[in-house]
C-alpha cells in the first residue's frame, strides 16, 4: 500500500485546482480519477464565463490545461475508481479497484452526474441542443427556442433564466401541476415567454447534426406529438457520487456531503470540494474556490 500527505478524489475543476495548491504546497499529492480528467465542463463545447478566457474555450481543452498546470508542480494522478473508505489508525484506507492506498488526509472531488433521460439521441446531441445547466449554456440560445424538462425548483429556475435569452421555452412536466416552491411558480405561470406542455413525457430527441425537434406523448391520452426547437434543457435531478463515503461522513437528503467554511466534512481530516458538497452553484468557478480552501484547510490540519 502507498502513503501520501493527500489523496484527492476526483479530476475535475475542483480536485486539479486541489492538486496545484498541495502539491504547490510541498505535499505529497495524489489525485484520482476513474474516466477522464476535467469532469462534467468536458461536455461543453464551449465556455463562456469562466474569468480569463474571453475568446471562449472548450471544456475538454480547459480540463487538460488544468491539468497540465497541477501536474508541473509535481502532482501525481492515477486512473482508479474508489468503492470505499477506511480509518487506519491516523489516518485512511481508500480501497479501490487498482489496490488499497494510504493516506492522512482526503480531499474528496468526485462530483455529481446529472440524472438523465435515457433517450434515443440524447447522448449524440450533447452539445448540439442537450445540456443540462440553464447558467451555463442558456446565453448560446439567445433568441431561439428552448424546451425544458421537469417539475421541481430547478425546472422552473431554469425555464424562468431561459425566458431572459430565448424567444419562447416549453416546459415539459410528465404530471399535471409542478413540484417548486410556490413562489417560483408564481414567477413562471406569469412569465409570458414560459409555455406549458402537462402530462406529457419526451420519447425520442430528434435531429441531423443538431437537435431540431423531441417526440412527446401524452400520459392521459396516449397521443404523440412533435415539438419543434432549438435546444432541450434536462432538469430531473443530480446524482451525487458520494455512495463510496456514505458511511463515513454526514451527508444531506439528496446525498450531497455536508462541510464547513473550510470544507471540512464531519470526519476530521477529510475534505469535500465541487459539486459534491452541499450546497454547491455546481459552477466551474465555486468549484476552483472550494478546491483551493479544501486545500489549504488540509496544509492547516497536516501542519497542526
Amino acid at each position: 500500500m502507498n502513503s501520501h500527505d493527500v489523496v484527492i478524489v476526483g479530476g475535475g475543476p475542483a480536485g486539479l485546482t486541489a492538486g496545484l495548491y498541495t502539491s504547490r504546497a510541498g505535499l505529497d499529492s495524489l489525485l484520482l480519477e476513474r474516466a477522464g480528467f476535467g469532469g462534467q465542463m468536458v461536455n461543453a463545447p464551449v465556455i463562456e464565463n469562466y474569468p480569463g478566457f474571453p475568446d471562449k474555450i472548450s471544456g475538454y481543452e480547459l480540463g487538460q490545461l488544468m491539468h497540465q498546470q497541477a501536474t508541473l508542480y509535481g502532482l501525481e494522478t492515477q486512473d482508479a475508481d474508489v468503492s470505499d473508505l477506511m480509518i487506519n489508525g491516523e489516518g485512511f484506507t481508500l480501497v479501490t479497484d487498482e489496490g488499497d492506498i494510504e493516506t492522512s488526509t482526503i480531499i474528496i472531488a468526485s462530483g455529481s452526474e446529472y440524472q438523465r433521460l435515457g433517450l434515443p439521441g440524447e447522448d449524440r446531441f450533447l452539445g448540439r441542443g442537450v445540456s443540462y445547466c440553464a447558467t451555463c449554456d442558456g446565453f448560446i440560445f439567445r433568441d431561439k427556442r428552448v424546451a425544458v424538462i421537469g417539475g421541481g425548483d430547478t425546472a422552473v429556475s431554469d425555464a424562468l433564466e431561459l425566458a431572459e435569452h430565448c424567444e419562447a421555452v416549453y416546459l415539459i412536466h410528465r404530471r399535471d401541476q409542478l413540484r417548486a416552491i410556490r413562489l417560483l411558480q408564481e414567477r413562471a405561470f406569469s412569465q409570458p415567454k414560459i409555455g406549458f406542455i402537462w402530462d406529457t413525457v419526451v420519447e425520442e430527441l430528434i435531429g441531423d447534426m443538431v437537435l431540431s425537434s423531441l417526440k412527446l406523448r401524452n400520459m392521459v391520452s396516449g397521443e404523440p406529438s412533435y415539438l419543434e426547437i432549438d435546444g432541450v434543457f434536462v432538469a430531473i435531478g443530480v446524482k451525487p457520487n458520494s455512495q463510496p463515503f456514505a458511511s463515513m461522513v454526514s451527508l444531506s437528503e439528496t446525498g450531497h456531503i455536508l462541510v464547513n467554511d473550510g470544507m471540512a466534512t464531519s470526519l476530521a481530516g477529510v475534505y469535500a470540494a465541487g459539486d459534491i458538497r452541499a450546497g454547491s452553484p455546481r459552477q466551474i468557478s465555486t468549484a476552483v474556490g472550494d478546491g483551493a480552501a479544501a486545500a489549504m484547510s488540509v496544509f492547516k490540519f497536516l501542519k497542526g
